[in-house]
C-alpha cells in the first residue's frame, strides 16, 4: 500500500484539500476545460495493480468499472482506486485527495463540499452522479467501520 499513502493527502486537512480543489477549478472559463483537468487528474492515479481488479474490489453502482482498496484504521485509512474511465478516473483522484490519509473521524465530519463549490453535480450525468456517491457511500462506510 505504500505507493498509495506517498500520494495522499496532498493537503495537511480535508478542508484545504477541498479548497485547494474549488480554487484549481476556479482557474477554468467553461466546462470543456473543466473536463479536460478531470482526465488529467485521472491520469495521475498512483498506479493500481492489476490483482486487486477483483469482483470483491469492485464499487458497484457505477456504470464505469472502478475499484478500490482500503487500508488502515481510525487513526488514518488510506484509499487506492482506480476506474477504465477517463473521468470517473478524474473524480475518483479527487476523493481520494479529500480523503485519502486522513483519519476517519475527519472523513466522517467531512461533507464533499467540493462537489458543489466547483458545479460538479450540475454537470455530470446521473450515471456519473451516481457512481460519485456509491464512491462516497464506500469511503464514508470504511471510515464509519474503522471509527
Amino acid at each position: 500500500m505504500s505507493a498509495f499513502t506517498q500520494s495522499f493527502p496532498m493537503e495537511p486537512t480535508a478542508a484545504l484539500a477541498q479548497a485547494a480543489i474549488a480554487e484549481e477549478f476556479a482557474f477554468f472559463g467553461d466546462w470543456s476545460e473543466r473536463y479536460q483537468y478531470l482526465i488529467d487528474l485521472g491520469r495521475k492515479l498512483p498506479a493500481f495493480p492489476d490483482a486487486w481488479k477483483t469482483e470483491e474490489h469492485r464499487l458497484l453502482g457505477c456504470q464505469s468499472m472502478v475499484w478500490i482498496v482500503a487500508s488502515g484504521g481510525g487513526s488514518r485509512l488510506d484509499f487506492a482506486a482506480t476506474s477504465d474511465s477517463a473521468i470517473v478516473s478524474g473524480l475518483v483522484f479527487l476523493a481520494l485527495r479529500v480523503y485519502s490519509g486522513r483519519p476517519a473521524q475527519e472523513i466522517l465530519a467531512t461533507e464533499p463540499a467540493y462537489i458543489q463549490a466547483i458545479g460538479l453535480a450540475k454537470h455530470l450525468s446521473p450515471t456519473r452522479n451516481n457512481g460519485l456517491a456509491a464512491l462516497l457511500d464506500f469511503i464514508q462506510d470504511t471510515a464509519r467501520q474503522a471509527a
